[in-house]
């Protein structure tokens, strides 16, 4: 196995790591409210939990609104609560058969929490990425001192591996930074 098959088999890794950190800004609320902020809420319904997504049609009608059309009557309540527990910022409101969020505007106060969250977030995605460049560069030194991999094709493979964690890590500045964005507008 030689250097780029070993930087190649961490690529698929860092693509889950860029996914993930996708997932956890899309829950992150900006001036928008989206249907992600609320999907993957865990309702308690029948004795089992539930995401909130398989419960009822989320939908956005407003800039700072959602709205929530359970499946069946009987999942109204479930969902309120657990609505209510999570501390999203609004408090549910029923009306017949549909359940309305509204966001109010963001503080300023409530936009720099929201932006060290995001810093938080893009710093663990980031040190993520080092560990797969920390395991991908011992499996190159072993197979080096193996004699699998020549030795100046380690200095080679060392500056691909690198090359792929900057790759990796500036798309994960340009997604915090495009979060940043929505946020102070």
């Amino acid at each position: 196995m030689g250097h780029k098959e070993i930087i190649n088999k961490i690529r698929p890794e860092l693509d889950k790591v860029i996914q993930f950190l996708e997932g956890e800004l899309a829950k992150v609320r900006t001036n928008r409210a989206t249907p992600s902020l609320v999907e993957n809420i865990q309702v308690e319904c029948f004795g089992q939990k539930f995401p909130l997504k398989q419960l009822g049609a989320i939908s956005s009608p407003g800039p700072r609104e959602i709205a929530i059309q359970p499946w069946d009557k009987s999942y109204i309540e479930p969902i309120e609560k657990a609505l209510e527990r999570t501390g999203i910022g609004a408090s549910p409101v029923v009306e017949k058969d549909l359940i309305h969020l509204n966001f109010p505007p963001l503080t300023e106060e409530f936009r720099e929490d929201l932006v060290r969250l995001l810093s938080e977030k893009k710093e663990q995605a980031e040190k993520t990425v080092r560990r797969w460049r920390e395991e991908a560069w011992k499996e190159i030194q072993n197979k080096t001192r193996e004699g699998e991999i020549r030795e100046d094709d380690k200095f080679r493979a060392k500056d691909e591996l690198q090359e792929l964690v900057d790759e990796y890590n500036t798309k994960a500045e340009e997604l915090v930074e495009k979060k940043k964005r929505e946020i102070t507008e």
